[in-house]
């Protein structure tokens, strides 16, 4: 009769992640061909200009028309705008159901009192009530805590390895959902500022060639030159601006996140290291 070896059983495909939505650099293309079609066809409507022709200066204090003639850099510009907001928003979404239904400083105090108690099936209980990427990660633990317990194949140090080890794996199962699209921003912020940059030169150089002119400079395609230079610096600038602050505002956020997983796998750790 042959001897057969079983494979090691597998991590619960509840631990697996799943991504889902549309992919970034797909989502950013759609957001360029919706730039786009915001500067041909709402910028660039002629009631934005004298004379109704987008090809005429904008009416006084109409700023899409202003917009309209900081030249063709204005599209990439909106669309690293448009597409800083929609990862902005995004990253609010998901880091907000990542800390879960509740304060996080009160679950942490909660989990410790539980476990000091020794009582683990309501601090179970408690992670199935917070959720998120906390929750996960403590229920991982609280998991592993029991089974370890009535475990006699093992020792001490061992058990304390396997409960460390269940708490990174279950902390870096968790870690790509909080940090995506984070690399995206971070991208924006120095893009945004270059691309400005270079409508801001394209700008200069029109205004210069309009006063280089042989005879009287045209002051229409000087002041047009300086306009479209300063609008792409604005462009920029801003969306830079928003980029950097929401960046370092969710690296902040995850940091937070973070901290709390540390916490609570540390006070199981030690609660694990009193009672055996």
């Amino acid at each position: 009769m042959s001897n057969t070896t079983k494979a090691p059983a597998a991590k619960p495909a509840a631990n697996a992640k799943k991504s889902g939505g549309i992919p970034a650099g797909i989502l950013m293309l759609l957001i360029f061909v919706a730039a786009v079609l915001i500067y041909m066809f709402i910028l660039g409507d002629g009631s934005h200009f004298q004379g109704g022709d987008n090809a005429n200066e904008p009416l006084g204090g109409d700023y899409f028309g202003m917009v309209y003639k900081g030249g063709v850099i204005v599209p990439i510009l909106m669309a690293c705008f448009l597409s800083s907001i929609i990862f902005t928003l995004e990253r609010f979404f998901t880091l907000g159901k990542a800390s879960g239904s509740g304060d996080l400083g009160g679950f942490v105090r909660k989990i410790q009192g539980y476990l000091s108690s020794g009582d683990i099936s309501s601090a179970v209980k408690a992670c199935d009530a917070q959720k998120g990427s906390v929750g996960n990660v403590t229920k991982a633990a609280l998991t592993k805590y029991s089974q370890l317990q009535g475990d006699s194949s093992m020792d001490k140090e061992q058990k304390l390895a396997a409960l460390s080890k269940e708490v990174e794996e279950s902390t870096s199962l968790e870690m790509p959902s909080l940090q995506k699209n984070l690399t995206i921003l971070a991208t924006l912020a120095s893009v945004s500022t270059l691309i400005g940059l270079l409508g801001t030169v394209i700008g200069m150089i029109k205004a210069f060639s309009a006063l280089g002119a042989s005879g009287a400079p045209d002051s229409s395609k000087l002041a047009g030159g300086i306009s479209e230079a300063l609008i792409n610096t604005a462009l920029g600038i801003g969306t830079s601006a928003i980029c950097i602050v929401f960046y370092n505002y969710f690296t902040a956020k995850i940091d937070d996140l973070t901290y709390n997983i540390d916490e609570v796998g540390l006070s199981i750790n030690n609660t694990f290291a009193a009672s055996n």
